[in-house]
């Protein structure tokens, strides 16, 4: 495991080219779900997601996501969600007249099935990162799952028809693609991407990369390893979910604990937390003991630091670092999400979606507007997307 590193710095981007708009079109649906399996927390009563414990849910729709993306030819139209200028909620508008993305090299273009929300997606949209942001209007959305239709000339593994899942931004705030994946179609670097884990749907596997991306590289870069404590601040969240399982699972724990409300402190315990901790009843940084690593999803690093031992790390992803703690801005890369896919397929590690979604394409504001509530469950996913 690799020792912590320092903050990286944000660089200017040179900018992509504008958006194209060109009459609108329509494509075929390409929907599919998979036998799966998926956490949600008890007491929810979303007939699209099994209740805790774990179950397997099988679909009938096997191909179609596949067929209709490999037998249909392409347009050069899509529907995408745009803003044109920052702000709240209310910039985001549903246009039908987008150009499909070109193709890079060493792109391929995907189908998008489902796409995921991040914090990051709406800080970006509020215009907290736009001295490195892509030039306006934007196509929001860094998680993406669908089936590829076309490969730049330099992509050496991926082809037609394959099912796969990235975060297609490689830096989260260092120019990220003017062309998210809220929309029809995206185009995405093939080193970004991995082949979708056959035991998920396109839904769940949507919702994993960015956050499981940065759940992995927090580790490395505390030098987590088998036999240290960590204490995961926020554990019911997109990241921290996904935290307390790698530690476990991946990197070997020998505790986990975890901070969360009241309801949802069974949901840790099912995620594989050996402690439980109710932020409303106990003020975690009270406790007698103290931990290797402190994971902070939340945004109190003035209190992490508290709860490490002596010469322990704190990764700190929002609000104000304390030192000893550090922030890092998550790299993309396909080759984590390969290493990561035999925990998926294998259901050591297991997807965590909110039970409020799969918001629908057409109510993407609607899930922007949940997000930032901070009340979320796992991840915000957009699914199906037409």
């Amino acid at each position: 495991m690799r020792a912590s590193l320092p903050t990286p710095h944000l660089h200017s981007f040179p900018s992509p080219p504008p958006l194209s708009f060109k009459p609108s079109f329509a494509f075929p649906e390409t929907r599919r779900k998979s036998p799966t399996s998926t956490f949600v927390p008890k007491g929810t009563s979303s007939p699209s997601f099994a209740r805790l414990p774990l179950r397997v849910r099988a679909s009938s729709q096997a191909a179609s996501a596949t067929e209709a993306a490999k037998s249909t030819a392409l347009s050069s139209e899509m529907k995408a969600w745009v803003y044109g200028e920052y702000g709240g909620v209310d910039v985001l508008k549903l246009d039908e007249k987008v150009g499909v993305p070109e193709v890079k090299e060493d792109q391929v273009l995907i189908k998008v099935v489902a796409a995921a929300l991040n914090p990051v997606d709406a800080k970006r949209r509020q215009g907290k990162f736009k001295a490195t942001d892509s030039p306006l209007p934007t196509v929001p959305g860094y998680d993406v799952a669908g089936v590829v239709v076309k490969v730049g000339s330099q992509v050496k593994e991926l082809k037609e028809g394959d099912e796969v899942y990235g975060n297609i931004n490689e830096k989260a705030l260092e120019g990220p693609k003017q062309f998210g994946s809220l929309a029809e179609y995206t185009a995405v670097e093939e080193k970004l991407l991995a082949l979708k884990p056959k035991n998920l749907d396109f839904a769940q596997a949507a919702g994993l990369p960015l956050a499981i991306e940065t759940a992995y590289e927090g580790l490395e870069r505390t030098g987590f390893s088998s036999g240290k404590s960590i204490l995961v601040l926020n554990g019911a969240g997109g990241v921290g979910s996904l935290v307390i399982q790698l530690a476990k699972q991946v990197f070997g724990a020998s505790k986990v604990a975890a901070t969360s409300s009241t309801g949802k402190l069974e949901l840790l315990k099912s995620l594989g937390a050996d402690l439980a901790i109710d932020y409303t009843k106990e003020n975690f940084e009270d406790l007698p003991e103290k931990f290797d690593v402190v994971f902070d999803a939340i945004g109190q690093c003035d209190k992490a630091v508290k709860a490490i031992k002596e010469g322990g790390s704190v990764v700190a992803l929002t609000g104000a670092v304390t030192p000893p703690g550090f922030r890092f801005v998550v790299t993309s890369n396909g080759e984590v999400l390969k290493k990561l896919n035999p925990y998926l397929e294998s259901g050591k590690v297991k997807p965590v979606v909110d039970p409020k979604g799969p918001f629908p394409f057409a109510q993407v504001a609607e899930a922007f507007s949940y997000i930032e509530t901070n009340r979320a469950v796992g991840k915000v996913v957009i699914h199906p997307i037409p």
